[in-house]
């Protein structure tokens, strides 16, 4: 979503709503269906760990709740909203602290947990697959919705 979120940026500086609502559209997507895996597969496995490993799984599980309110958010509206551009801005960078929080703390203390990595790793890789064909399908609904209106 990286590479993402500074096409947004060339696009605000072009103007280009267009291109705006449909980076916004796959940037919300993808954090949507990174935030089930974590949630579903990811977050369970660890949380079994040390009392640290809990701790930061709760505030991750915190940090999950406000990504889904400004996703939800910048979901319900469009790039006219006054708005919207901040609400991007700002979920770019609870993205970027919540992936240096699992970076610089919750990988390391993982990594030293009795887990099958591979193993771990494979679920969410097929679970992550699954819900991108689920969240393309309902996007082309809505296209094919729109068009027949």
């Amino acid at each position: 979503v990286d590479s993402m979120f500074k096409q947004y940026e060339d696009a605000l500086d072009a103007g280009d709503n267009a291109v705006k609502a449909a980076l916004t559209a796959g940037i919300c997507d993808a954090l949507s269906v990174h935030v089930i895996v974590e949630e579903e597969i990811f977050y369970p496995a660890i949380r079994r760990g040390n009392r640290d490993t809990h701790d930061l799984v709760d505030e991750a599980a915190v940090e999950h709740q406000s990504l889904k309110d400004i996703i939800a958010r910048l979901q319900s509206t469009t790039p006219d909203d006054p708005l919207f551009d901040a609400g991007v801005k700002v979920l770019a960078e609870y993205i970027k602290h919540h992936v240096k929080e699992e970076e610089n703390e919750l990988f390391p203390m993982v990594g030293k947990m009795d887990l099958n990595l591979e193993k771990l790793g494979a679920r969410m890789q097929a679970r992550k697959l699954e819900l991108q064909e689920e969240f393309d399908e309902s996007r082309m609904h809505v296209v094919k919705r729109r068009r027949a209106a």
